[in-house]
């Protein structure tokens, strides 16, 4: 593939009940989209400790490549607990390695070649690395067939309205659940209007290419320009839902720069992710000839 990924942001290790595996949402992002046959790379920053040397093995391992930086903070690391239905609960450390993320020439050139990158909320809540996504996003050549994706990921108290208004000012594809959207609601005091005419009052807005919309077991949604997709949620045996997200928004970015159609690209991130929620951790592979995995 001549396109090059970028998924923007955190790397770090979830801590889980059965031990530590590695995670962040914009490492996960791209190494399902390098499964999809992409170029893909990770852009972070880890620690100068053992368990940055561990992100850098499992890259290794994976074949994920990186314009990762080594910094004077500690490699991130996240406490992940599961409830009844596998949904995790989160407990982010702060002031560690991805809260610094450098901008250099490096990833400045890289900027320029990029054909679609994804970034979230999580990793602006710091100054550094928030002015180095934004100006990556800034250094990206402005044309319609680049594809600037706003996973906005809430977490905790990590966000702002100031942080959410300029990301949405600069993509120009939106994720979001229906918590997320229920929040962005109040925080923009939208009158009472359901969810699809927050949705489309915020493509409208932020003139956004297409708004996701997941929302959990109750289905999700892509809305574009005169159209909208609804999917039903398929019924899997979960093994937890770490990094199913992200393998959504892998499968749909790859489907998109191919080509596909709106419904086409919406069915297959919705097979991709179901299988996802069926393995444990956030990277399983993603194998077609396995039993219920997806079909590339």
């Amino acid at each position: 593939m001549d396109h090059l990924i970028v998924g923007m942001g955190e790397a770090l290790w979830d801590v889980l009940p059965e031990g530590k595996q590695i995670g962040g949402a914009p490492a996960n992002f791209a190494y399902h989209v390098s499964q999809f046959g992409f170029d893909s790379r990770v852009v972070t920053a880890i620690g100068r400790d053992a368990l940055g040397d561990e992100i850098l093995d499992v890259f290794r391992t994976k074949q994920l490549q990186g314009t990762i930086a080594r910094v004077d903070y500690p490699t991130g690391t996240v406490q992940v607990t599961l409830d009844s239905e596998g949904i995790p609960c989160y407990e982010i450390k702060e002031g560690v390695a991805w809260d610094n993320i450098p901008f250099t020439s490096e990833l400045e050139e890289l900027a320029r070649s990029t054909s679609a990158v994804c970034f979230g909320s999580l990793a602006q809540r710091s100054i550094v690395s928030r002015t180095t996504i934004n100006r990556f996003l800034d250094a990206m050549p402005d044309d319609a067939d680049r594809l600037k994706i706003f996973d906005i990921n809430l977490r905790q108290q990590f966000y702002t309205r100031e942080v959410i208004e300029a990301s949405l000012n600069r993509c120009n594809i939106l994720k979001i659940n229906d918590e997320e959207l229920v929040i962005l609601n109040r925080m923009f005091a939208y009158p009472g209007i359901d969810l699809e005419d927050t949705c489309r009052t915020l493509m409208s807005t932020y003139r956004l290419r297409i708004l996701i919309l997941t929302c959990g077991t109750n289905g999700s949604y892509l809305f574009a320009p005169g159209i909208t997709s609804f999917q039903e949620t398929p019924r899997v045996v979960v093994a937890d839902t770490v990094g199913a997200g992200d393998s959504f928004t892998a499968a749909f970015c790859a489907s998109i720069l191919r080509g596909k159609s709106i419904q086409e690209t919406h069915e297959t991130a919705v097979r991709v992710s179901a299988y996802v929620c069926t393995q444990r951790g956030a990277m399983p592979v993603l194998t077609p000839h396995t039993s219920h995995a997806p079909t590339f």
